[in-house]
């Protein structure tokens, strides 16, 4: 039987599959450090579990709306106001079965052949396929870690074309940790307006920030940029909720009633139980997150430390998220056991097979000369995982 094309063409989640073989030695009695997973280590705050058992108890076991039920568009909204000072109606809600499905669902609805969206390279693995499965172009816009990792607006003016429908942003970001200031975001903001592009913002590790850095939702610039963004969020990364898989989706109300009917012709409404387990991460104390944020900053300080003490490495400070984005390249030309390092991914097997460690090339982000290590493990793990790049780099030669 012959696939479909958009099935062949379609890349496996490089995330999802280093932490599947870091299991898969792991179930084998080899001692793996993972550093793969994008995910937090901590166990989900005991008011959310016990709403959910509570909801279980209570027969909230049935189909909801497919686009989310009213407690929870209500608690999102709320958030929003509380946190941004932004206001949206229901009607301007939707919540599917992660930020993942929502940023799917959006793809889907808005991106067809012939247009083209701009993402800022390195850039989250998944965004690329979600628009080429859409049948759009993926247009990569690069940033380097001399300028922090951002946009140039020069070079993103340059980029835009008669097709160009969208631009996606990321921030804090997933692979790098980069972040903008309120400025920063006006300036793209202000060309995204005059180029008429909608802009895609992807929020979801806006509550792990470091340094006193605060975030402003590019929506929040003003009504103009509100109008012309769809802001998309969810539970998994600052409530520790990533198995619940509730995200969501703030912006235009006819992109949303697309996006639902999408919805409702696919996975129809997220699960019961985990709607009412998001309204209580929502609504409820918001003192585990920030409790959260505190020890990823720690683990930070620490990964960045150490590796920008071993020779060949060169390290970014992230601002956010829970990630370090490494420059490996001084290793490349360096040999082990007759194999020769020319890639991120020769590197990320090298760790593999020589130290033991579980890491993601680079290359599956655009950026084939670094690796992306995650701090969201024990420090214990991040401890001993340290130590074993340390004597297997020096090994190298």
């Amino acid at each position: 039987m012959k696939l479909a094309a958009r099935a062949q063409r379609l890349k496996p989640s490089a995330t999802l599959a280093i932490s599947a073989k870091a299991k898969a030695l792991k179930a084998e009695g080899i001692d793996v450090v993972g550093f793969g997973a994008g995910e937090p280590d901590f166990d989900t705050p005991d008011n959310i579990k016990e709403e959910a058992i509570r909801a279980i108890k209570e027969g909230f076991t049935k189909y909801t709306p497919v686009g989310g039920i009213d407690e929870l568009k209500n608690a999102i909204i709320s958030r929003l106001k509380e946190d941004h000072g932004l206001e949206y109606a229901k009607s301007e809600i939707i919540v599917s079965c992660g930020a993942k499905h929502v940023l799917y669902n959006l793809s889907q609805a808005l991106f067809e052949e012939g247009d083209e969206v701009i993402i800022p390279s390195p850039y989250w693995v998944s965004y690329p396929e979600q628009v080429t499965l859409a049948g759009a172009t993926p247009v990569f816009i690069e940033t380097n870690e001399e300028e922090g990792f951002k946009i140039d607006p020069d070079r993103l003016r340059r980029l835009i074309t008669k097709k160009t429908k969208a631009i996606i942003l990321n921030y804090p970001c997933n692979p790098t940790g980069a972040t903008y200031t309120e400025e920063e975001l006006k300036v793209i903001a202000e060309i995204a307006l005059d180029a008429g592009l909608l802009i895609v913002s992807d929020e979801i590790y806006e509550k792990i920030l470091y340094n006193g850095l605060t975030h402003t939702p590019v929506a929040k610039l003003g009504e103009d940029v509100k109008k012309i963004t769809v802001l998309v969020n969810g539970v998994s990364k600052s409530y520790s909720m990533t198995g619940w898989r509730i995200g969501y989706a703030a912006g235009d109300k006819r992109i949303i009633e697309a996006m639902s009917n999408l919805q409702g012709q696919s996975t129809s409404n997220p699960t019961s139980i985990s709607q009412r387990a998001a309204v209580e991460a929502l609504k409820g104390p918001q003192d585990e997150v920030r409790r959260m944020v505190l020890e990823f900053e720690k683990r930070k300080n620490y990964v960045v430390e150490r590796l920008n003490s071993i020779p060949g490495f060169r390290c970014f400070n992230p601002q956010g998220a829970f990630y370090v984005f490494p420059n490996i390249s001084g290793f490349f030309g360096k040999r082990y056991s007759g194999k020769e390092i020319r890639s991120s991914v020769d590197f990320t097997e090298f760790l593999l097979e020589e130290a033991k460690v579980a890491v993601v090339p680079g290359i599956e982000f655009g950026a084939d000369g670094y690796i992306r290590i995650s701090y969201a493990t024990s420090m214990e793990e991040i401890e001993k995982g340290m130590n074993r790049i340390e004597e297997a780099v020096g090994k190298l030669r």
